[in-house]
């Protein structure tokens, strides 16, 4: 089979390598499948440089997120069948830039019937982590005014519309024009353009003064900051990632006299901790999917522009998801 390789760490366009090897052969607990679509995800572009938490022994197999079909059940695979179509996370070092990957079948879900093979492929991550960090660390309730930084990207875009459909005011953060107006069209029920507004000043004012309850940061930098300036009291600040390059160091200070908090998700956890949690947040994901909501796939690429699309993520010029279809 077809399947991108990295031997060392760099930026993906130097690093990956496209080569014929064998299948991956399914151990206890996994599943071989044939990758239908590999969302593209931040944390790619990290693991080929080589600064992510979690880094697979060289040479592996790239690509975190999928949809696939199951050729064949390892060992001790409860619930799933040959032919059944899932959807969560691989199991690197056979990672989903491939023709053929592995998953885990305990932590995989069916994927809904809703959705096709790109969109499935991107309901998996996004989601959960929009669902653990809004609901299970953030607490949001109704009426609460959700503040989205990347608001267009694929993080902040499932965070937009899993605020919308928990009945949040939602007011998102983008950078230019253009993921100003996906942003509009996700439902956010402000927009903001960090390139041009006074962001301080302009979620002060759609608030009253008030601030936001919820800030959810998948960037750091700046966009903390930002959170900082205009949470509201007893509001949460929910630190997702940082895109921007930039880890924030918060004045605890700051937390105290404001009476707010700043709370930390690392979704994935979650597999290891509590993997029952990660499949009733599937229930409720895919309910809201059979509601309508679906995941924005902004481009659909062959195997062979995965290492250009995996830039393009890590450099934030993409907006929504970039899925490949091998």
């Amino acid at each position: 089979m077809r399947a991108w390789r990295i031997a060392k760490a760099g930026e993906a366009a130097d690093v990956y390598q496209l080569a014929d090897i064998a299948p991956p052969v399914p151990g206890k607990g996994q599943v071989r499948v044939r990758v239908l679509g590999a969302a593209v995800n931040y944390p790619d572009a990290m693991m080929a440089r080589g600064h992510y938490q979690v880094q697979p022994p060289y040479p592996y197999t790239p690509g975190v997120e999928l949809c696939g079909e199951v050729l064949e059940l390892g060992t001790d695979t409860i619930g799933i069948s040959v032919g059944d179509r899932i959807v969560g996370t691989a199991d690197l070092p056979a990672g989903a830039f491939a023709e053929e990957a592995l998953m885990n079948a305990a932590l995989s879900q069916q994927a809904p019937g809703q959705l096709d093979d790109a969109e499935a492929a991107a309901l998996h991550i996004a989601y959960q982590t929009g669902w653990f960090g809004l609901h299970r660390r953030a607490h949001l309730q109704r009426g609460d005014t959700l503040l989205v930084h990347a608001a267009a990207g694929g993080v902040g875009s499932a965070a937009v519309q899993l605020g919308k459909a928990a009945g949040a005011t939602v007011i998102g953060v983008v950078g230019g024009p253009e993921k100003a107006s996906i942003a509009t069209e996700l439902g956010c029920d402000l927009v903001l353009d960090r390139n041009t507004d006074d962001l301080v000043a302009e979620i002060k004012k759609a608030t009253n003064g008030k601030g936001v309850d919820v800030a959810y940061d998948p960037v750091g930098g700046a966009a903390y900051d930002v959170c900082a300036k205009t949470i509201a009291f007893e509001g949460r600040i929910l630190v997702v990632g940082f895109a921007s390059g930039t880890v924030p160091s918060p004045g605890l200070n700051h937390a105290l006299i404001k009476n707010y908090s700043i709370v930390g998700l690392h979704w994935g956890l979650y597999n290891a901790y509590d993997p029952a949690a990660i499949t009733a947040a599937a229930t409720e994901i895919n309910a809201l999917v059979a509601g309508g909501i679906r995941p924005l796939i902004s481009k659909r690429v062959s195997l062979e522009d995965a290492p250009d699309a995996v830039t393009a993520v890590g450099e934030g010029t993409t907006t929504g998801r970039v899925v490949v279809i091998p």
